[in-house]
């Protein structure tokens, strides 16, 4: 049998998960390995009522590009991103109204980081694999190496992002600033990324294209990095090997900055670099034109792969932190700003001669707005890394609002434009359900995020103004309260932006939908640039 490998293992893995059940000694991680049991057991019953492949499709399925993961993984791709953006709607709704927080699983300290790793980790994460591994395959011509070990990177990756989202609601985590889960899911997660490594880094290896495309090496460095931060920031020693409890190996100073150091690196690798490997493929794939600058690209790696990892001690300004490091991170985020707009210029420079796309395909607007996103949190963060504005915008709804637009504006908006570009592709339709759709989900998107974003500016700085506004006695003259009560139409007003943007991810999901059953609507085409005549 082929998948008689895939039932042993499964099947030794629900035997193990019960009997770690039976021993737990808290019941947090009694119920993590339950949840784990149930999930192995439905696995090893999928797997041993799957048909057995004749030899002809076995051998059919070995000559082509392996795509199985990538399609679950698209579809997964949006259902993440709408759960995602739900939780953030709710979220939002909890701030604004504090009586929809339903303990104990249901309070906004458990939500919120459900709600940022659903998006960053589920959401983008899942967007990243399926990605790489479309683009990987096509810019290399060769298949996925390792055979099963793919698949074997997929599910293992949803199976970390469902015991992470349920620790947030259980209450398992580190108790620290990224909420992370505890440390036998992160044991979990390393042995997946070394699969997901090997499985990129052997199918470049084994290319037939003599020239590695540089949106690989973006990938490249977005696996490398986060690797090595999520092993140094999640050292840890458990209090039991059969409980959930652990504590970190650093305290105090040396934690805090170990912390950022991973939280501005992740934003670093995982946000930036990996998604701008998904901009110097797709965004040219769509425009049909080659990128701008080849060169331009190879200097916008090696300024970010370099300069990013200083900059994460701009957290911590005003902190215990020594005052040389806070302005080390500082300055290193100021000079960040060039190789971050070089990569902008050279994502909408690809559009030269081709802007006419603009008007007529909504897939094109959506990266182009991507990008611009991704330019103007590429200034914002520098500026607010400055120690003289940082006193006035850190802690305030302020950099709520800058890490939204880069979020919503930059990851969501490339991840959906890529969405687009691969579902006709990997189901084989000649093209999406329908463009007007994606014209409506542009449109509400980019409202959304403008509203969410635009709003939390304002009430960022008035937050920040209101917590330093002292009387002629030197005493503040708005209580925490008072500045709470304040913010409460600008809560509101985000609500809104959220559910406009989330309004659109659930116009993508259904579009996507109909994509794949073979549906095609009629509709009128998008209009055409009306052809002008040369001046005499």
């Amino acid at each position: 049998m082929r998948y008689t490998g895939w039932i042993i293992g499964l099947g030794a893995g629900t035997v193990a998960a019960l009997l770690l059940s039976g021993l737990a000694v808290d019941d947090a991680f009694r119920v993590h390995m339950g949840l784990l049991s149930f999930v192995l057991g439905i696995g090893t019953i999928v797997a041993m009522r799957l048909p057995q492949p004749s030899l002809e499709a076995v051998a059919a399925e070995q000559t082509g590009y392996m795509d199985g993961p990538i399609r679950i993984g698209t579809i997964l791709t949006v259902f993440w991103g709408v759960v995602g953006f739900t939780v953030g709607l709710v979220v939002a709704l909890q701030l604004a109204y504090p009586d929809l927080n339903f303990g104990p699983w249901f309070t906004f300290g458990r939500m919120r980081p459900l709600h940022t790793s659903a998006v960053i980790f589920a959401f983008g994460g899942t967007a990243l694999m399926t990605t790489s591994f479309y683009v990987v395959q096509r810019t290399s011509r060769a298949r996925l190496f390792g055979g099963d070990l793919a698949w074997f990177v997929f599910w293992g990756y949803q199976l970390f992002i469902l015991l992470a989202a349920t620790g947030y609601l259980l209450g398992i985590t580190q108790s620290r600033e990224y909420a992370e889960p505890e440390w036998y899911v992160d044991l979990w997660l390393t042995v997946v990324w070394v699969g997901y490594f090997l499985v990129f880094f052997g199918t470049i290896l084994r290319r037939k294209e003599p020239h590695i495309y540089v949106a690989n090496w973006f990938y490249l460095a977005f696996i490398v990095t986060i690797a090595l931060l999520h092993i140094v920031n999640n050292l840890t020693m458990p209090v039991s090997l059969l409980g959930a409890k652990s504590y970190s190996l650093f305290s105090g100073v040396q934690d805090a900055l170990t912390q950022w150091w991973y939280g501005h690196n992740a934003v670093g690798f995982f946000l930036t670099a990996g998604f701008l490997g998904m901009m110097y493929y797709y965004m040219p794939k769509q425009a049909e034109r080659p990128i701008y600058s080849y060169r331009l690209s190879i200097i916008h790696f090696w300024a970010l792969i370099f300069l990013y990892i200083w900059a994460g001690p701009h957290h911590l300004h005003y902190t215990a932190l020594p005052d040389w490091a806070q302005t080390l991170g500082m300055v290193f985020s100021v000079v960040l700003w060039m190789p971050s707009w070089g990569g902008m210029i050279n994502g909408l420079m690809t559009l030269r001669g081709a802007w006419d796309k603009m008007r007529t395909d909504p897939i094109i607007r959506m990266m182009v707005i991507a990008v611009a996103f991704y330019g103007m949190s590429t200034f914002e963060g520098p500026v607010m890394s400055i120690k003289s504005v940082n006193g006035l915008s850190h802690y305030t709804d302020w950099t709520i609002g800058h890490v939204h637009s880069g979020a919503l504006g930059w990851v969501g908006m490339i991840t959906f434009g890529a969405v687009y570009f691969m579902v006709p592709r990997l189901w084989g339709r000649e093209r999406l359900y329908s463009m007007r759709m994606v014209n409506w989900h542009f449109w509400l998107a980019t409202l959304g995020i403008v509203v969410y974003a635009a709003v939390m500016w304002v009430s960022g700085i008035m937050q920040g103004l209101m917590w330093r506004e002292y009387d002629s006695q030197g005493f503040l003259v708005y209580s925490f309260a008072e500045t709470v009560a304040a913010l409460h139409p600008y809560y509101v007003m985000r609500a809104l932006g959220g559910l406009l943007y989330l309004a659109g991810a659930l116009v993508m999901a259904y579009n996507v939908a109909m994509t794949i059953a073979g549906k095609v609507r009629a509709e009128r085409p998008m209009p055409v640039p009306a052809q002008l005549q040369p001046a005499e």
